[in-house]
């Protein structure tokens, strides 16, 4: 099944549940697959529907960060609700221990020796770990392990 198939089985119980988050959540999801398909003339492939899920989590991030600075925590919780949602359709994420042992095992295979090669890291860890792993973890361990 696909995840566009998916979503909409889940949008289907979402509003028998009366689950409005969930309802919410995704129709804006679906309708952005909609988007591309239409505007963009693009086929979904899952690397399209997963690139959809990883910006709208971004989104959700600098909501919350925004609504938080301005003390907002009603708007912010309901954004934290969304991005649940939306985690649930994406790979689980690394862990900060799972995450230092890929660094220390591609900086090896890598053969990087210093900290201002730390883009020829990135590069091909998140294209690898698409999805599981967070940028601004891997620059800021990678910033730690490299001299």
């Amino acid at each position: 099944m696909s995840l566009k198939a998916r979503l909409e089985t889940d949008l289907k119980q979402a509003m028998l549940q009366k689950n409005e988050t969930a309802r919410d959540t995704l129709r804006l999801l679906l309708s952005e697959f909609k988007r591309i398909e239409i505007q963009e003339g693009k086929t979904l492939t899952p690397e399209i529907e997963q690139d959809v899920l990883l910006k709208a989590v971004k989104q959700r991030q600098q909501s919350i960060d925004e609504f938080d600075k301005a003390g907002r925590g009603d708007l912010s919780q309901k954004e934290r609700a969304e991005q649940g949602v939306i985690q649930g359709y994406l790979p689980k994420q690394l862990s900060e221990a799972e995450t230092r042992a890929v660094i220390a095992g591609m900086i090896t295979e890598l053969k990087i020796a210093s900290k201002k090669d730390i883009g020829q890291l990135m590069k091909p860890l998140m294209a690898k770990y698409k999805g599981q792993i967070d940028g601004k973890l891997v620059q800021k361990i990678a910033g730690e392990l490299l001299p």
